[in-house]
């Protein structure tokens, strides 16, 4: 078959889907929106109940994995992400969900080298990189403070 570029162009023109690109970034707006929103509610009712600042903040992010985690194993995150697409990535819900998901992929082969192995399957490079990062930061930041 011999067909010219032009003609190309327009058998791939109506075989390619339409782009839904307003749709997707309108709905990781809203869906990280009220990631974000849940997320400072959990943080208001910490401080009214009491809790120091510093305490807040870490006991709102312990909530959130714990949220993430739970609606991983549930099935119900990846109902969430169908509709909230990339505003799911919100960092410490998408990273929860990121270390739940391969856990439950790998549970059949055990419970240390199923689910605990596959469990860093996807974020142990993030960890790894992240340890090694700070620690370099760290090691530049002290020599900059001795200059």
């Amino acid at each position: 078959m011999n067909i010219t570029k032009e003609e190309y162009a327009k058998m791939l023109n109506r075989t390619v889907p339409k782009s839904k690109m307003l749709r997707d970034c309108a709905g990781a707006f809203i869906g990280g929106g009220i990631i974000c929103t849940i997320g400072q509610f959990i943080s208001d009712m910490y401080t009214l109940a009491g809790f120091a600042d510093k305490d807040v903040s870490c006991l709102t992010s312990i909530t959130l994995v714990f949220f993430g985690t739970l609606f991983t194993f549930l099935g119900w995150y990846d109902n969430i992400a169908k509709y909230a697409g990339a505003g799911t990535l919100v960092p410490i819900t998408g990273f929860a969900n990121a270390v739940a998901s391969p856990s439950m992929e790998f549970k059949s082969e055990g419970l240390v080298l199923g689910t605990g192995a596959g469990m860093f399957s996807i974020a142990g490079p993030v960890i790894a990189y992240g340890t090694a990062a700070s620690v370099i930061y760290g090691i530049l930041l002290y020599i900059a403070r001795m200059l």
